[in-house]
């Protein structure tokens, strides 16, 4: 992973870039998707690869991770997203990760990416429960999650993670332990797992009977921690769980508010302090692109206060914590411990990180 002052520039193929289109999409998800625009798909890919060619011509560094992320990439033809990636400066051993729904996963989607350098792909399973999935408004068959594992096993892919969400209205305990307990059963070497959270905009956000409940989603992630633990696999920040050297490095690129660049529709980017952000639809990028107007829709510079703050914010997330300096853990018994010159949370404080980050001190 990077150093936590990243030397030069780490460029990423931005997490927030999408491929627009779903096939069906989440109550939950607020990110810029098109369902009905499918038809659209070449000239949006053509607009992304002439992006990312100005880029390069600007000057982009190497990039030593790459993410494909929101939408659906894997709706899109193997060959449509390997033009893309195919003009990514990387580095030697860049990992490159592209988000999977398990309904779409094929044999040969799969060696189309192996065969443009991808390595690791992401699997949208959220949950392995029927009546979960459709309360989360997602359409995908429990049974294609344990199909997708075993194509991506046969497919040389370096490494795989399972995306699980947890809190969901109606989801009792039992169903999550059966979600996890199938997952495991799987064998991944990475899992993330993440609370429900209501976004604004969605349709989760305009039902409140539906929103979820703070003990019940503690109670979850301790559940989570337990197995996934006795499954061999370490918590290296809050959401996200790892077996020794499956760790995602882009994650932790952004954890170390390390830089990069994201191309396509809504797609943020982070350069020394400064982020911005493509315009939202694919319509109004593709037409900027062509125009050769910049995508950029809006952006905001962080002071030097504001942004150490937020790197100790980040690494308190991390099972490498914080500088001993930077937190007193006086008051906070049983939240943090103190390794070394680290301070670091305990599983409790885990679930407390955002209150127990108001007691960062910034010099």
């Amino acid at each position: 992973g990077p150093a936590p002052e990243p030397e030069g520039v780490s460029e990423a193929f931005g997490e927030s870039g999408h491929v627009p289109g779903r096939a069906k999409r989440g109550d939950y998800c607020a990110v810029a998707t098109r369902t009905d625009r499918m038809h659209h798909v070449d000239a949006y890919v053509d607009a992304v690869v002439v992006e990312v060619q100005r880029a390069v011509a600007a000057g982009m560094p190497v990039a030593t991770s790459v993410f494909v992320g929101g939408g659906t990439p894997s709706l899109l033809p193997g060959e449509q997203l390997g033009r893309i990636l195919d003009e990514i400066p990387r580095a030697a051993g860049a990992e490159m990760t592209v988000e999977c729904n398990p309904d779409t996963v094929t044999a040969e989607l799969l060696a189309s990416y192996v065969a443009h350098g991808v390595d690791r792909v992401s699997l949208g399973v959220q949950s392995m429960v029927p009546h979960v999935l459709a309360s989360l408004g997602r359409s995908h068959d429990p049974d294609n999650v344990i199909r997708s594992v075993e194509l991506v096993r046969r497919s040389g892919l370096r490494t795989f993670n399972l995306d699980l969400i947890y809190g969901v209205a109606g989801e009792t305990t039992d169903d999550w332990a059966r979600t996890l307990d199938a997952a495991l059963a799987l064998e991944p070497p990475h899992v993330s797992a993440y609370g429900l959270t209501v976004e604004a905009g969605t349709p989760l956000a305009d039902a409140p009977e539906r929103h979820p409940d703070d003990d019940d989603q503690a109670d979850k992630y301790e559940l989570a921690d337990d197995a996934l633990a006795s499954a061999g696999l370490a918590n290296y920040e809050i959401s996200n769980w790892a077996k020794p050297g499956h760790e995602c490095r882009h994650n932790l690129l952004y954890w170390a508010q390390g830089d990069y660049l994201g191309f396509g529709c809504a797609a943020h980017s982070h350069r020394a302090g400064r982020r911005w952000w493509n315009v939202r639809t694919p319509d109004r990028y593709v037409s900027l692109v062509g125009a050769h107007e910049p995508t950029e829709a809006a952006a905001e510079e962080l002071d030097a206060p504001t942004r150490r703050f937020e790197r100790l914010e980040l690494a308190l997330r991390t099972r490498d914590g914080v500088p001993a300096g930077a937190l007193d853990p006086a008051g906070l018994e049983g939240l943090v411990e103190t390794r070394g010159e680290r301070v670091v949370l305990t599983r409790a404080g885990r679930l407390l990180a955002n209150e127990i980050a108001l007691r960062l001190e910034v010099d």
